[in-house]
Parts: structure tokens; sequence; C-alpha cells
């Protein structure tokens, strides 16, 4: 059985995260749309399965996670652990960074995810087919 890539069902609520994006979220996007980073395309809020990722690049299997400070509760971790390991079980690597990172140090964040995107051998380009 294929991915699942951006799922009808998941639509709704993929539109209601972009419409109430956190700051850390637009200035991040801000920076990450447009291939800015190797020229690499990402996707805000892409559904991979059942969870929607923050931003996703298709083309080196890459997601970029923001956490606010809920994330750091116990039940937040779980789930976050359960579905980093899904995402890695697709073949998809997680990148988790803290809201206050991408607005106090934005460098060091595009830092390394160009890193990552750099060292990361380009996959097969994204195509409709796959959804």
């Amino acid at each position: 059985m294929g991915l699942i890539q951006n799922n009808l069902k998941l639509k709704e609520r993929r539109r209601e995260l972009r419409r109430n994006q956190t700051e850390a979220e637009k200035l991040l996007w801000a920076r990450l749309r447009n291939k800015q980073i190797h020229g690499i395309k990402f996707f805000r809020q892409f559904s991979i399965g059942a969870y929607v990722l923050d931003f996703y690049s298709p083309t080196i299997k890459l997601a970029v996670e923001l956490d606010g400070g809920q994330h750091a509760e116990k039940d937040a971790q779980a789930y976050d652990e359960v579905r980093s390991d899904y995402l890695k079980a697709q073949g998809i690597e997680v990148m988790r960074f803290w809201n206050n990172d991408v607005m106090q140090n934005m460098e060091g964040v595009l830092q390394r995810i160009a890193e990552k995107a750099n060292q990361t051998p380009p996959d097969l380009p994204f195509s409709k087919e796959e959804e």
C-alpha cells in the first residue's frame, strides 16, 4: 500500500493550520518558501498518513516541525515520538525546533536545515501520481 499524502479528509485541518500559523511558523515559512534553501521545494501543512507536518520536502523526504511549550509535556512528547517513528518508517527524517529557536536564532535553524538538505541525496522529483 502506498503512502497517503495530503489525505482529502485532512484538507480542512491543513487549511485551518495555515490560517492560524504561529509567529514562528510564519517567520520560518518566509525563509523556506520559493526554494530558498538549495533550490529545494518545501510545503507547509502537508499531511502524511494521519499526521499534518508543519513543513515538508518530498524531494529530500525531510519534515521540519516547530514545537511550542506544550510539546515539553509528557503526553505531547509521547505523541511526538510515535509520530516521528511513523514518519521514519516511511523514510522521512524529522527535524524538530522550538519556536524560541526560530524567533531568537533563525540563522542557526536555517543553517541546520541547509546542512541536512545538502547532505541528503535528491530523490526522484515529487509527482502528482504519488498522492
